[in-house]
């Protein structure tokens, strides 16, 4: 197993890292022969358009006419998207049928490089994840804590998962005979309302609960409020090991203590 980097991050035991950067297709001559199973999770340099079409666009057009050039036909391919392909705000239900029509520049890239990808590579397998938590990402753990998050006034639905159920949902798909679809949703079992979890840190935490935010709309969001479906990847046989916000965070904390 490789695992390709710009910089020199250590990877997982068991990996073998290659330093290589997307936006430099002659550093791509690193990588290996005869490719089993390619997951594409690249993640952008900064919140940026300019960013996202590097990393998205331009990094799946350079890495796969490299691999095109070279005569590999990788038997799986996965691609890691995210729940920003939808523009439903309003608390809808979400599956993958339904209709993806993205109002800011991240989500029209990734669908853009969803597509892309789709059309050249038959059978490729595009994961449109949620907002990935766990070890190292604590920024909501942080904010409760230090009494700077808000609750807003009204339901906001939000999405996310696990970090190591996201890395379980790959594994499944990669080591799947035949995939059914060729689209799921990367989130866990329940859609949450965002009081709903800081109330839930407040809690664990013993610090008081976040005060209600005057501002109709709440705190900035990047995401609308809509209720994701994970029926898809359950029907590959895939079970979380974190089904909730709640299982999830609390192995968090009590990690740190």
């Amino acid at each position: 197993m490789f695992a390709l980097r710009r910089g020199e991050v250590r990877p997982p035991p068991g990996v073998r890292p290659l330093r290589a950067d997307l936006a430099r297709i002659e550093t791509l001559d690193c990588l290996p022969l005869d490719i089993d199973v390619v997951v594409y999770a690249a993640g952008a340099g900064a919140p940026s358009e300019e960013a996202y079409r590097a990393a998205y666009l331009d990094g799946v057009d350079r890495l796969f006419r490299v691999l095109r050039a070279r005569g590999e036909a990788p038997r799986r391919v996965l691609f890691c998207s995210s729940t920003a392909v939808y523009a439903q705000r309003r608390g809808e239900w979400v599956d993958e049928d339904s209709p993806t029509r993205p109002t800011r520049f991240n989500g029209e890239l990734l669908l853009s490089a969803e597509r892309m990808l789709q059309a050249v590579v038959r059978g490729a397998i595009v994961l449109r994840l949620g907002g990935i938590y766990g070890p190292g990402r604590t920024r909501l753990i942080d904010r409760v804590r230090s009494g700077e998050s808000r609750v807003r006034p009204n339901p906001h639905f939000t999405n996310r998962i696990h970090r190591d159920d996201a890395a379980g949902v790959l594994e499944t798909l990669a080591l799947a005979e035949a995939p059914l679809y060729d689209r799921y949703l990367g989130v866990d079992d329940e859609p949450a309302d965002e009081a709903d979890v800081l109330r839930f840190l407040a809690s664990r935490l013993g610090v008081d609960e976040p005060a209600l935010s005057e501002s109709v709309s709440g705190p900035p969001e990047r995401a609308g409020s809509k209720r994701c479906r994970n029926t898809r990847i359950r029907s590959e046989g895939y079970r979380f090991t974190y089904p909730s916000f709640r299982e999830g965070y609390a192995a968090m904390l009590a990690e740190s203590t």
